[in-house]
């Protein structure tokens, strides 16, 4: 079992930055990536991007790409987010995957219970 407890969701306003973490604890050897989704109201889960747990590659979505960087230390996974949009608006979560092939945006097997970002006008 992985466990994933997500902190530093809040209010920002458009152009302003945040910095999401992901903290991952249990068997933490068993983790091959951990990825980072979103979800909007009304609107399906969304990949966002991922890191793999060695070696530190970093995979993004379009829609976020060059905004947004995920990085690693230790246990922690940070997603931080520059020039923020309010269609950043969602619930952020972070999932932990197992399997070792590279189509980072499906295949997770634990998550964490998500945090709130809105993103202001």
């Amino acid at each position: 079992q992985v466990q994933l407890v997500e902190f530093g969701g809040g209010l920002v306003q458009a152009g302003g930055s945040l910095r999401l973490s992901c903290a991952a604890s249990g068997r933490t050897f068993s983790i091959s990536a951990i990825g980072w989704f979103r979800q909007a109201p009304g609107k399906e889960r969304e990949f966002v991007g991922a890191i793999r747990w060695t070696g530190g590659d970093t995979y993004y979505a379009e829609s976020v790409k060059g905004r947004f960087t995920i990085s690693r230390d230790n246990y922690r996974v940070y997603l931080q987010m520059n020039s923020l949009k309010p269609e950043d608006t969602a619930i952020y979560y972070c999932a932990a995957r197992m399997r070792y092939d590279r189509d980072y945006a499906s295949g997770y097997s634990y998550w964490g219970q998500g945090t709130q970002v809105t993103v202001s006008s």
